[in-house]
């Protein structure tokens, strides 16, 4: 019985470590912490910034991020209310539908803001830097759902019970494109 105990424990302090590597290592934070994650153009080869154009694009970058964090903070705390509500013993189709709709809306906003923001930036570039821009874009390289987009734990939609792993009924079936 004590090695019994000896080895769960073991095995439980592994799952601890190992899980939350997995998770980072898919893609870790999930959507709403890539949805073009303030898109940062630097590294971007051959769109040759001037000091001007980075200057400004880092400050509207900053702003932009300020400007999401809480509406992405709320949509991870009404995405975290809506799960509990799946994971009720008799959940509640009102309640449920109320919190699904609360988050497609915060969904929207943010959607609507990095729609904003992405004009922004690329209104400031010149008409050369705009094509490259279109051509990189093209290949996936900016512009794109940014890092934590992709299946895997974390954050990030799926086709599970909220916005995490499994196959059970949630706001996470059918993606978000």
């Amino acid at each position: 019985m004590k090695k019994l105990m000896i080895v769960m424990t073991a095995v439980l302090f592994l799952t601890a470590f190992v899980v939350p590597a997995d998770a980072m290592h898919r893609g870790g934070r999930g959507h709403w912490g890539g949805i073009c994650n303030g898109c940062d153009l630097s590294s971007v080869r051959g769109l040759n910034l001037t000091a001007e154009q980075q200057a400004k694009l880092a400050d509207m970058r900053t702003a932009y991020l300020k400007d999401i964090k809480p509406l992405q903070d709320r949509h991870h705390s009404r995405a975290g209310d809506l799960r509990l509500l799946w994971l009720e013993r008799n959940p509640d189709e009102a309640k449920i539908r109320a919190a699904e709709k609360e988050v497609r809306a915060l969904r929207d906003q943010l959607n609507d803001r990095q729609s904003d923001y992405r004009w922004a930036v690329y209104k400031s570039l010149t008409p050369e830097q705009q094509e490259l821009l279109k051509q990189n874009r093209a290949a996936g390289r900016c512009f794109g759902q940014g890092p934590g987009a992709g299946r895997g734990m974390g954050q990030g939609r799926g086709p599970g019970m909220g916005y995490r792993l499994g196959t059970g009924m949630g706001p996470g079936m059918g993606g978000m494109r």
